[in-house]
């Protein structure tokens, strides 16, 4: 069998596949997450003992020969570790925010914007480069300590297999990486302060390392790939790979990826360019804050379940009777495909006749509004795959369709799993047919009708957010 291990934010997953790309079982762990004062932060320990766990379980339920497994994991943040591999401080992660402050005076000074002409990566509070820089204004003993600045996947691959700390392209493209030399870009690290640390910046793999396991929670030598991280991961899992087409994955956040062979470092600062295990292969991408936690948030103030939202949805009409949403829900704003800090939700059209259900649809309508800016700015003109947690409702799933004007080819199971063993199998040269390992569950396709109809809703949409931004600025 092949083992694919995906490391998210809150779940650690073990996904066992045949040689066909059928998957055979699937074993889960929760990972706790620190909040405190913008600070959030993970136990390093734990991630690793729950990556573990994980595996021992998926090896005893299907007790085959492990012929190859591959690693990815969330991507950004700080997983600071010593010469053996070993934390020196909690992981700071993607979803922190202690460095808005200096990185609110990076967008003034310019710096900003000038990272991202070299990168083409628009840092966020949760990114390497403002939380190294953070660190070593407020807390340098950490970095003093530490031999590495790893990302999650490479602190577990360092850990299961002894090899040499390293990361790998997919992971180093935020901000630090130059994507024509697929090196760092020692300006850049000037730029930011980060001159007398730049030993801590992990060493590049490329293409991606590959170790035997050391014999916990997989057989001893088993042969494991490190990477690429979840969101390139997810794009080889449902088979994104030709220039222009795309992926979407509709999750807590939504992440769009259209894969491309073209740089431009041109146009708004947003996003960014992550470099693939193909040189001159990037996927433009458009990781937005807004998502599913934008309906979470509607559902628990309004108190309706979340079996009861296909109900909800298919009984209201399109246009949720002229209630509109603008679902910049999370309290740091917007960073796809525009940065934006103080943005926040907008809720318009409301009135004493309105119903849970035009709050609900509205919502949903706005987030696929949302999604359709993203996609747009990520230069999607191919054919778009989905995945995650908001794939699960067939209902969404149309309106989304109807909303993008465009079929979505639902990728099913551990997308993220599949795609880190398709990238390990790709790095050892084993022959996978990745057509039938990424073949799509489902194909949804929008109604001529609804899509003239949000068509129209999207250019009203983009006018309202325009509105706005010009409130949201100081």
């Amino acid at each position: 069998m092949y083992v694919g291990i995906d490391v998210g934010t809150s779940m650690v997953k073990a996904a066992a596949f045949d040689g066909t790309g059928r998957e055979r079982a699937v074993a889960a762990r929760p990972l706790r997450l620190a909040l405190r004062g913008g600070f959030v932060e993970q136990d390093m320990e734990e991630v690793y003992a729950a990556v573990v766990a994980v595996l021992e379980e998926l090896t005893r339920r299907v007790p085959e020969p492990v012929e190859l497994a591959g690693l990815t994991g969330q991507g950004d943040g700080v997983w600071l570790v010593d010469a053996e591999g070993r934390p020196v401080r909690p992981a700071a992660s993607w979803m922190d925010g202690r460095a808005h402050e200096l990185l609110g005076r990076w967008m003034a000074d310019g710096t900003f914007e000038t990272v991202f002409r070299r990168t083409g990566g628009a840092m966020f509070p949760g990114s390497p480069g403002p939380l190294l820089a953070w660190f070593d204004r407020h807390e340098p003993k950490s970095l003093d300590t530490a031999a590495t600045a790893l990302y999650c996947k490479d602190m577990v691959f360092r850990r299961l297999t002894g090899a040499p700390a390293a990361t790998d392209v997919s992971d180093a493209s935020m901000p630090f990486l130059d994507p024509r030399t697929r090196a760092y870009d020692d300006r850049v690290v000037e730029l930011l302060g980060l001159a007398h640390r730049r030993r801590l910046l992990a060493p590049v793999s490329d293409p991606v390392a590959t170790a035997g396991a050391r014999g916990e929670g997989l057989p001893a030598g088993t042969p494991i790939a490190n990477g690429p991280y979840d969101l390139p991961a997810c794009a080889l899992g449902a088979g994104v790979t030709a220039p222009g087409d795309g992926l979407l994955i509709v999750g807590t956040c939504l992440a769009a990826l259209v894969a491309t062979t073209e740089l431009d470092l041109g146009g708004e600062p947003a996003g960014l360019y992550i470099s693939t295990d193909r040189p001159g292969h990037w996927l433009r991408a458009m990781p937005a804050m807004v998502g599913t936690a934008a309906l979470d948030w509607v559902l628990s103030t309004t108190g309706v379940p979340h079996r009861e939202v296909d109900g909800l949805l298919a009984d209201t009409p399109p246009g949720a009777r002229g209630v509109r949403v603008l679902p910049y829900f999370a309290p740091s704003g917007e960073r796809a495909p525009f940065v934006e800090p103080r943005l926040r939700a907008e809720l318009t059209g409301v009135c004493l006749e309105s119903t849970k259900g035009d709050l609900i649809r509205a919502t949903c309508e706005g987030i696929g509004y949302a999604a359709r800016h993203c996609l747009e700015a990520a230069g999607l003109d191919g054919a778009l795959a989905v995945c995650g947690g908001g794939t699960r409702s067939p209902v969404w799933m149309r309106l989304l369709a109807d909303v993008l004007g465009r079929p979505l080819r639902v990728a099913g199971g551990e997308v993220g799993a599949r795609g880190a063993v398709l990238a390990a199998a790709e790095r050892y040269g084993v022959a996978l047919d990745a057509r039938a390992w990424t073949r799509p569950t489902a194909v949804v396709e929008p109604d001529p009708d609804r899509a003239a109809f949000y068509a129209k809703g999207y250019e009203e949409h983009l006018a309202r957010l325009a509105q706005a931004r010009d409130r949201a600025r100081p």
